[in-house]
């Protein structure tokens, strides 16, 4: 995410990017999971379309929860790897 990030700020576009969360182990408590669920929703309703960054083409349930509410509010979904 941080080299789509930069590539996409190098080209001019604002970016509005998920938040990085968690310890080096990666866990957050389900209280701030939901926080961050709700957050990442706020956050596609200012932009004006989402890359979904997959590398693999893998896509986690949360970010298909996302892809489903950005389509649902008409935002444009692309990807950086094939689904």
């Amino acid at each position: 995410m941080r080299d789509a990030n930069r590539d996409l700020t190098f080209a001019g576009i604002i970016v509005v990017a998920a938040g990085e969360a968690g310890d080096a182990a990666g866990s957050i408590s389900s209280e701030q999971k939901t926080m961050l669920d709700i957050l990442h929703l706020h956050k596609i309703d200012l932009v004006d379309r989402v890359l979904v960054v997959n590398p693999g083409g893998y896509i986690g349930e949360s970010t298909g929860k996302e892809i489903a509410y950005a389509r649902t509010n008409g935002k444009p979904v692309s990807f950086t790897d094939p689904v």
